[in-house]
């Protein structure tokens, strides 16, 4: 199964995402969308599940949410600190609810294995701003294992 990951997008719909995202069976969104029209345009590409994030308190969505992937569950939430995530997360993983966690907010791509499960950050798909790389990642779930690829946006990249 493969999974497109995007975060704080900030309203801004990257034409590249298409390309990236083409054939996915799902695309996670974890938060700063910004406005819905960027989930109606990846809902074009395949379904899609999204977090709010600290600036879409306008935005019909839920702070949390659980999906799976090829019997993976995976918590989505915008802001994580991936060494120290919490109490809550915590109890999640020790109880075994889920295997990883993907989060956004730092507008940098970020993978690793703490407590256990995996942690994964796509990176910033905003607007280009001051020279900030921008990123997002492809999930690949197949047998238990998670493969995670990161895209940059940008050409100079």
């Amino acid at each position: 199964m493969r999974i497109g990951v995007i975060s704080d997008t900030h309203g801004h719909f990257d034409p590249r995402i298409e390309e990236y995202f083409a054939g996915v069976d799902a695309i996670w969104h974890a938060g700063d969308v910004g406005q819905l029209q960027v989930l109606t345009e990846l809902e074009q590409i395949a379904p899609v599940t999204a977090v709010q994030g600290n600036n879409d308190w306008d935005l019909p969505l839920r702070e949390t949410e659980l999906v799976e992937a090829k019997g993976l569950r995976f918590l989505l939430q915008h802001i994580v600190n991936p060494v120290c995530p919490g109490q809550a997360i915590l109890e999640k993983i020790v109880r075994g609810e889920i295997q990883g966690v993907v989060f956004g907010h730092t507008h940098r791509p970020y993978e690793g294995w703490h407590h256990g499960v995996l942690f994964l950050n796509p990176g910033y798909g905003g607007r280009p701003r001051f020279h900030q790389p921008r990123s997002v990642a492809l999930l690949q779930v197949a047998d238990g294992n998670c493969r995670v690829e990161h895209l940059w946006l940008d050409q100079r990249i």
